[in-house]
């Protein structure tokens, strides 16, 4: 997709999907090993992001052992039924490199699609000041899953996506370049961590109206 808007940090929001201790230690139940080689970069995003006062945002995916949430992620999943993102738990954690600071927003959801019976919209309609912030940055895991679903469900929501390519994890580099050829042809735009943080540090200078 052509760039028809670059990323002005003061309209932005960062997004930090599920990278939590299950989906990206090794050997935990969800490990997504692309996720966790990622991660320098998507630390590199988060501290341009903080740097340039773009709120970041992190959501943990959770399920619970006292009933089960999420009936059909488990029925497409059985192993889910007992173990994984359970709620309080280590694993259910941000994982230490991509640690939240004491201002940032946790989002707690129980779907793929980070929007989904959740605060999220109503805390990037209001975060920046009333409908301040335009566009979302997505970063995290799955890039295929729950990162894919969040962008449609922001671009249905009219807000602008930039889908950072090198700071997602999938399950396989397939995946990866499935997803960023939809997203970047359908929903938004898709551009390497490097491209985003000089479009931030350039303050959205030459974006479109």
């Amino acid at each position: 997709m052509t760039a028809m808007w670059r990323v002005n940090p003061q309209k932005s929001a960062l997004l930090v999907i599920d990278m939590q201790n299950d989906f990206v230690l090794e050997g935990y139940p969800m490990e997504v090993p692309m996720a966790r080689h990622r991660l320098p970069r998507m630390r590199q995003v988060i501290d341009g992001c903080r740097a340039a006062g773009v709120p970041v945002i992190y959501t943990e995916h959770v399920l619970l052992d006292s009933f089960d949430v999420s009936p059909l992620e488990s029925t497409y999943n059985p192993a889910l039924r007992s173990a994984g993102m359970r709620q309080g738990s280590f694993g259910s954690k941000v994982v230490d490199d991509l640690r939240p600071e004491p201002h940032d927003i946790i989002i707690e959801k129980h779907r793929y699609d980070a929007f989904h019976n959740t605060r999220l919209e109503t805390v990037l309609r209001t975060v920046s000041g009333l409908n301040q912030v335009d566009t979302v940055v997505i970063t995290g895991t799955l890039t295929e899953v729950c990162c894919d679903s969040t962008a449609r469900s922001a671009y249905m929501r009219d807000f602008k996506v930039a889908f950072v390519g090198d700071a997602t994890g999938a399950r396989s580099e397939e995946a990866q370049r499935a997803t960023e050829n939809n997203i970047g042809t359908f929903f938004g735009r898709v551009l390497p961590a490097e491209q985003l943080l000089a479009e931030i540090r350039d303050g959205g200078e030459g974006e479109a109206s």
